[in-house]
């Protein structure tokens, strides 16, 4: 199956998943990208900057810095589990325990 992207270009119709299937299914998996080949970044203006992609691993949204009582809670809690390690316990099941 050869379309030129010519006559493709010319649809602005939004392809369906089954005519993405068959143009999938009929590509040629050993084809040889050519030298002078365009990035797909460069053509949609598109450039991340993540190391990993969003789907993956999303931004958080709504986080907030602790101020107060409450940040002290969290570095005591941080701060105990880093202690019970540090003296070679084990606090994997709820119960502190030599480990």
């Amino acid at each position: 199956m050869t379309t030129s992207l010519a006559s493709d270009a010319k649809s602005l119709e939004p392809l369906t998943d089954d005519e993405l299937t068959d143009l999938a299914l009929a590509a040629d998996p050993d084809l040889s990208v050519d030298d002078d080949a365009v990035c797909l970044w460069d053509l949609t203006d598109d450039h991340p900057d993540h190391r990993l992609p969003e789907w993956y691993m999303p931004s958080p949204m709504g986080a907030r810095l602790l101020y107060g009582w409450r940040r002290r809670v969290i570095l005591l809690i941080i701060i105990s589990f880093l202690v019970i390690d540090a003296y070679g316990l084990c606090n994997t099941y709820g119960r502190v325990v030599f480990g």
